[in-house]
C-alpha cells in the first residue's frame, strides 16, 4: 500500500513540473507566412488598406493567439513569443510591423510602458510570456 502511495505521489510530482516547465510553450510564434499571405508587402512591414487597427489585431490574433495583446490610443500590439506585431493606422487602413521581443519594446516603450517586461533590465528572463518560472 505505502509503496502504491509513493508511486502514485512521485507520477503527480513528475506531471506537475513537467506542465510547469512546459509552460512557456503555451505561447505562440508570430504566424508570420499567414500575415504575408493575407497582407500586402513584404516582411516585416504590411499593410492593409481597409481595416481598422483592431479589426487586424482580431484577425491575426484570431488566427494565432498572441501571449498578451495591448490597445493603446488606436495601436495595437500583439505579444508573441519572441515577437511584438504593432498595428498602427495607416492611411485608410493599417500598417502592420513585426519587430524581435527586444527591438519592438524599445521601439514602442512611449506605448507599451510597463505593461509588459522590459528586456533591458536586470529582471527581464526573455523567452516571452510565462518563461523562466
Amino acid at each position: 500500500m505505502k509503496t502504491a502511495r509513493l508511486i502514485s505521489v512521485t507520477m503527480l510530482a513528475t506531471v506537475a513540473l513537467t506542465a510547469c516547465a512546459g509552460e512557456s510553450d503555451d505561447v505562440n510564434d508570430v504566424p508570420r507566412s499567414w500575415i504575408h499571405q493575407e497582407y500586402d508587402g513584404v516582411g516585416p512591414t504590411y499593410t492593409d488598406s481597409l481595416d481598422t487597427p483592431a479589426a487586424v489585431g482580431d484577425e491575426i490574433g484570431g488566427h494565432t493567439a498572441a501571449g498578451d495583446r495591448i490597445e493603446d490610443d488606436g495601436h495595437v500590439f500583439l505579444r508573441y513569443r519572441d515577437d511584438i506585431v504593432a498595428i498602427t493606422p495607416h492611411q485608410s487602413g493599417s500598417m502592420i510591423e513585426i519587430d524581435d521581443y527586444r527591438d519592438g519594446h524599445r521601439r514602442w516603450k512611449s506605448r507599451i510602458g510597463n505593461v509588459w517586461p522590459d528586456p533591458d533590465s536586470d529582471a527581464f528572463r526573455g523567452g516571452g510570456p510565462g518563461s523562466g518560472k
